[in-house]
């Protein structure tokens, strides 16, 4: 949900993941420079208190519990924990003589009540251990030490025993001081890091404008080449890889306008020698259509052997002037000179003088109401009509069910022939130009510019047209138009 979020804004791309990056780095590096800092910290204050408080209690032991008799009384251990204890303030001393029957004797003095039931057990153990003298261990006894938390509280606990006899001493020091300046040493850290964090975002966002600026621009000039302004190019300034690559697209944006002016050259040098070939074709068509219609009136009077030949000649002549006529259309549309003359329409009675024109009347099974007018160019609908009524007619079979509704802003005429409909392979290649399915029309005598020229003329009313198999056989042409072309033309253009 969160990436579904984040990628709906359009900054939080590219950025985002830059300035999350900043930041972790950051965050790792302030983390562990304030948890090391921290450490060392902790270890050295620690160390520093534990050292001079154990080498303290090390010294008075030596020098005055040392000076106690062997057998000293409750009076004189507590006087010399008293004075132990006052010599360096900050740690509580407890003394402990075990007397000739086994008895213990306590002495203890300091800021903190203390007890030998505050000494942990195995310190006790540790500090009542004889050693074994050595070359490197010359004293039977030494000095041990343990930090404890009794209700929640740092202490420090050591110890050690008079050698030669029965007394044993232990100091008890607070660490609540030293507790708290490493809290604070903590917080500061804490808030350290939270500062890094914070300036590390602020370099992020300023790295990611420094970075993603050129980016934005380049992003910027793609979109707007791809709009078709060729002519865009970016300014370039620096050396680094962006600069590079600023370079480079303005090499491709100039090696594409070049091309696209060289191939809109070639296509505009294309589509003016059709249209010049068919203007030039036009006349000598007229006179060949004349002639081949006086042929055709004198067609029963030839021999028997000269007549098909006249019939091939006037039946391509036909098809050479449709074939004409339909290239100077499709260059009309090429060109972008194709025009709508609007007029207010009664579609069934448009459909019926289409269909009347041409003799279709006995294979056309029509289902249109009257009273349904819209406003559109007559002429282009009745060449819609007259190609995907005659296809069907031509590929289909008859009947062919015209039938014609209004859905909405929009009219809709479906054709819809008895054939066996079109091959999968073939659908999506109706209405291209030139396209002939020569599997399944061997003998089609079409110019295969009928479809196309048909759904141009449903585009530039600003509808369209697509074609379907029915499940029960045939196929199915659908005709789509507004009610209004000229209201959506004219919507089209404000926008």
């Amino acid at each position: 949900m969160i990436r579904s979020l984040l990628a709906g804004r359009r900054w939080t791309s590219l950025r985002l993941r830059l300035l999350m990056v900043f930041c972790l780095v950051a965050l790792t590096a302030a983390v562990s420079a304030s948890g090391i800092a921290y450490w060392l910290n902790r270890e050295a204050v620690l160390t520093r208190v534990q050292d001079a408080a154990l080498g303290d209690f090390r010294q008075e032991m030596q020098n005055r519990a040392a000076a106690l008799p062997a057998d000293p009384t409750a009076e004189e251990l507590q006087r010399t924990a008293e004075l132990m204890a006052g010599s360096s303030p900050g740690y509580s001393v407890l003394l402990v003589q075990v007397g000739k029957d086994n008895r213990q004797i306590f002495g203890a003095a300091g800021p903190d009540s203390f007890g030998l039931a505050n000494v942990p057990k195995s310190l006790q153990n540790a500090v009542n251990d004889r050693q074994k003298t050595t070359a490197a261990n010359d004293s039977e006894y030494h000095v041990y030490w343990q930090r404890t938390k009794p209700r929640g509280n740092p202490y420090l606990v050591g110890g050690t025993r008079v050698v030669g006899g029965g007394l044993t001493g232990y100091m008890y020091k607070s660490l609540a001081q030293e507790r708290d300046d490493l809290n604070a040493l903590g917080w500061s850290l804490t808030i350290a890091t939270c500062l890094a964090l914070l300036g590390s975002a602020l370099l992020a966002q300023a790295a990611a404008r420094t970075v993603l600026k050129p980016v934005q621009r380049l992003g910027d000039a793609a979109r707007r080449l791809g709009e078709g302004e060729l002519d865009h190019r970016l300014d370039v300034s620096g050396t680094d890889e962006l600069a590079d690559l600023s370079h480079t697209f303005n090499k491709t944006a100039e090696a594409l306008e070049k091309k696209v002016a060289d191939m809109s050259a070639r296509e505009e040098a294309s589509r003016r020698f059709v249209a010049d070939m068919s203007h030039e074709l036009r006349t000598p068509l007229t006179a060949l259509t004349a002639v081949a219609e006086v042929l055709e009136e004198e067609v029963e009077d030839l021999d028997p052997m000269i007549a098909p030949a006249v019939a091939l000649v006037v039946s391509e002549t036909r098809r050479l002037n449709i074939l004409v006529e339909n290239l100077m259309e499709v260059t009309r549309f090429d060109a972008g000179t194709a025009k709508l003359v609007l007029d207010d329409v009664d579609v069934a009675d448009q459909v019926t003088a289409c269909i009347d024109a041409r003799a279709w009347l006995d294979a056309v099974e029509l289902d249109a109401e009257r009273g349904i007018v819209v406003r559109l160019d007559p002429r282009r609908l009745d060449v819609i009509l007259a190609n995907l009524i005659g296809n069907a007619l031509k590929h289909g079979g008859s009947p062919v069910r015209v039938s014609v509704t209004v859905e909405g802003e929009w009219l809709v005429i479906a054709v819809q022939d008895n054939g066996p409909g079109i091959p999968e392979e073939v659908l999506p290649h109706v209405f291209d130009r030139f396209y002939k399915a020569s599997a399944s029309r061997p003998k089609s005598d079409g110019s295969g510019l009928g479809l196309s020229i048909a759904v141009e003329n449903a585009h530039i009313h600003g509808g369209d047209i697509t074609a379907a198999n029915v499940s029960g056989g045939g196929a199915l042409f659908t005709l789509r138009l507004p009610v209004d072309v000229g209201k959506v033309l004219a919507g089209d253009e404000d926008a």
